[in-house]
């Protein structure tokens, strides 16, 4: 037998020899080997499909916080944007356009919360000037407006970045099963996040906040956040009662025998540096309604930044429903004096003469626009720039009453350093900026009318920096009494609050008619009332 005998016979592909018999080897051998072949090649194409689950699923959640990751709301008197983000670090910031912003770190990553404030809504803001007592209401609401908002947002976030990544995964797989995989997946990262931010959510993290922009001079104008908020919070109680007794102090003024107005006298209400204190409106009201005032003059500082959403405050200048004239301030931008020139009473003067109720008024804004510290009344005096541009300020105003047709009653300026070259000009100028009254005569020019100066003290208790001592700055107005041939009579200051004193102040006085010296000063005679 030749060796071809002892040959194994050939076996075709299906493991059967040519002659048609099956194989020897057993099929538990046959099966065995294509399941341990089989399950090396399925490892990494299940580990690949996870991948993919994964990267669809990140970029879906991504995709799903740029698109829904976003709610509006109201905070107090601001209309609000909040907006999540992915981050490492969490914390919070709050943009104040075009102000700046302020970060604070109230919670660790992996997200971090962005608060907008937009403008003003304007019917809220009028409600808090009509009722002072509803600031308490409001601060109080702000915290629950904050934290429904936020609830809000949480909620949005998570069905959008679930349903994007539904969407997302089935395009790309075409497989409800890992849909499935990939929205749960979603759910868990998201819902994971925001839990973390809120399980390590910092309260406190309020009262040491990050500047940024011109917030950065934030804390040297305010001073302590919480003092102030402690200090306003017992001076807006007690202002509220303070306007209460207004009407009680104009029936005492009335019953003074010093001075009866006449029927033809005029009464111009003098305002100045409101500074966006909203209990002041209520108070320019109620004595422009109960003095009966013909003008209300405003000499600037209506605002504190000249920002956009500072625009709406000047809204309530309509509800006095009497003529409004109005200059800049160094605290009032372009865009403020346009705010308070679309008010259908308001009139703002630039370098520019107006007649109102009989009496010819001559105004220029502030050649200024530093809405800062720098130039406070607290900073002291001015530099030898600044002051000779105030002057040249008041050279320009002199030149325009110099050749008005009609002889000027009252010329308005800002800061009283623009009041030197209008001596002689018109016999009165009104002032503020330096939120402290007082009454000067300006050197004489031989030849020319003796030119008294008034400066005004701060109509808004200088707005917040009133808080920053033991007793806020108390808010301040004058009324002006001219008889007929447009002369100044007399002249009621009233002067209202300061934490812990319960008054209203007012001191009358009247202007003793001239001896027969042209030159000599008018003396007035001051009569006290509280």
């Amino acid at each position: 037998m030749d060796g071809q005998q002892n040959e194994e016979p050939r076996r075709d592909r299906d493991g059967e020899t040519p002659t048609g018999r099956p194989r020897r080897f057993p099929s538990m051998r046959r099966i065995a080997v294509p399941r341990r072949d089989g399950g090396r090649r399925r490892w990494p194409h299940r580990l690949g499909v996870a991948g993919a689950v994964l990267a669809v699923t990140l970029v879906g959640v991504f995709a799903g916080v740029v698109a829904g990751g976003n709610v509006g709301t109201d905070i107090g008197p601001f209309q609000a944007r909040l907006s999540v983000s992915p981050s490492t670090t969490g914390g919070t910031t709050v943009n104040i356009p075009p102000l700046g912003s302020l970060m604070l770190r109230s919670h660790d990553g992996p997200t971090h919360l962005t608060v907008q404030l937009g403008a003003l809504d304007q019917s809220r803001v009028e409600a808090l000037i009509d009722d002072p007592a509803s600031l308490n209401r409001a601060t109080q609401s702000a915290v629950d407006e904050v934290r429904e908002g936020v609830m809000r947002l949480g909620l949005r976030t998570i069905g959008s970045c679930v349903l994007t990544t539904l969407v997302l995964a089935l395009l790309v797989f075409r497989d409800t099963r890992r849909a499935a995989w990939a929205g749960g997946l979603a759910l868990l990262i998201t819902a994971g996040s925001l839990g973390t931010a809120a399980a390590t959510i910092r309260p406190q993290s309020i009262e040491e906040p990050r500047y940024e922009g011109l917030l950065v001079n934030a804390p040297a104008i305010v001073g302590d956040v919480r003092k102030i908020a402690d200090d306003y919070t017992r001076y807006a109680e007690q202002l509220q009662r303070l306007i209460g007794n207004v009407t009680q102090l104009y029936t005492t003024v009335s019953a003074l025998p010093v001075y009866e107005p006449e029927p033809g006298t005029t009464r111009v209400l003098h305002i100045s540096d409101l500074h966006l204190n909203p209990s002041a409106w209520q108070l320019i009201r109620t004595v422009t309604e109960q003095f009966g005032i013909d003008v209300v003059v405003d000499t600037g500082d209506i605002t504190d930044w000249g920002s956009e959403p500072e625009a709406s405050y000047v809204g309530s200048i309509s509800l006095l429903e009497k003529p409004y004239v109005y200059i800049r301030g160094n605290h009032d931008s372009g865009r403020t004096a346009a705010a308070v020139a679309r008010q259908p009473n308001a009139i703002v003067l630039d370098n520019t003469t107006t007649t109102v109720a009989g009496l010819t008024i001559a105004g220029i804004g502030d050649p200024r626009f530093t809405p800062d510290k720098s130039t406070s009344p607290a900073s002291g005096g001015l530099s030898q720039p600044t002051a000779d541009q105030l002057i040249s300020n008041g050279e320009k105003l002199a030149a325009t009453i110099r050749s008005s047709p009609r002889p000027v009653d009252i010329a308005l300026v800002h800061d009283p350093a623009s009041a030197g070259p209008l001596s002689g000009t018109c016999p009165l100028v009104l002032a503020g900026h330096t939120h402290d009254r007082q009454l000067n005569t300006l050197p004489e020019v031989p030849g020319q009318q003796t030119t008294t100066l008034m400066v005004q003290g701060s109509t808004g208790g200088a707005g917040l920096r009133g808080l920053e001592s033991d007793e806020p700055t108390p808010l301040a107005m004058t009324v002006l009494y001219f008889d007929q041939e447009k002369r100044l009579q007399a002249y009621d200051d009233i002067t209202v609050g300061g934490t812990g004193q319960a008054q209203v102040n007012l001191e009358r006085t009247v202007i003793a008619p001239p001896p027969t010296s042209p030159q000599t000063t008018p003396t007035p005679t001051p009569t006290p009332t509280r």
